[in-house]
């Protein structure tokens, strides 16, 4: 499944059942590089918090898992950002710049490879955010993000994955391996020591309309089952 230049596609995060966030992009291309998807400024979102609004970072994962959330409508208030989706790969990589327009570096966001779908009035990409990630400089110098709470999560894993389970499933973790994630981490980290790409100048250029143009909300057709 390709898809064309211009299109909207909802690139959907879901924590094991159940969506936890949803970007609302626009495709530059899509070819043997991966899927190139432009997230600008304004561009509708839901992200899943608290029903008194805080976020899942805002509290303890024990706490998390026992809160009663709910999807919000939001928008994407950063500079534009361009999303790469490699092939098959579980991780994409995200482009951020700065207000003024520069360069600031890649976040590489570890997750299962995407699924694609195709409604026909509404298109897009399901994944499994796995949330350890990597920063890299603009001088590809590099960090992990968010290990402390990776590790306090994995001792919430549920025996067994809880891909496919029904939104009901008990409460859990959804990475099922964290040795695993961390591997498909440190092959990263050697594609970026060795300047590949994405993590060289080839898409510096690449760019979008900064401001989002569509609808202010996100698509009807958006809650359909996930992808598999």
């Amino acid at each position: 499944m390709r898809f064309e230049p211009g299109r909207v596609v909802l690139h959907r995060h879901f924590q094991g059942p159940r969506l936890g966030l949803l970007k609302t992009s626009v495709v530059l291309a899509d070819d043997e590089r991966g899927l190139l998807l432009w997230v600008p400024r304004g561009a509708p979102m839901l992200d899943r918090k608290a029903v008194d609004g805080r976020g899942l970072r805002a509290m303890p994962f024990s706490e998390w898992l026992v809160t009663e959330t709910k999807l919000w409508e939001t928008t994407w208030r950063g500079p534009a950002i361009l999303k790469v989706l490699p092939p098959g790969e579980d991780y994409s990589v995200w482009l951020f710049r700065s207000d003024e327009g520069r360069f600031r570096g890649w976040y590489v966001n570890l997750e299962e490879a995407g699924v694609r779908w195709d409604d026909g009035s509404v298109a897009g990409v399901d994944i499994v955010d796995q949330d350890l990630d990597i920063w890299v400089e603009p001088d590809l110098s590099w960090s992990w993000k968010d290990e402390e709470e990776f590790a306090e999560r994995l001792a919430y894993t549920v025996p067994g994955s809880l891909v496919g389970e029904p939104p009901e499933a008990p409460p859990g973790y959804w990475v099922a391996d964290g040795e695993a994630v961390r591997q498909v981490g440190e092959r990263v980290v050697k594609r970026i020591e060795a300047g590949e790409f994405p993590f060289d100048t080839s898409l510096l250029g690449l760019t979008g309309d900064p401001m989002w143009t569509g609808s202010p909300r996100v698509p009807a057709g958006w809650d359909r089952p996930r992808a598999r």
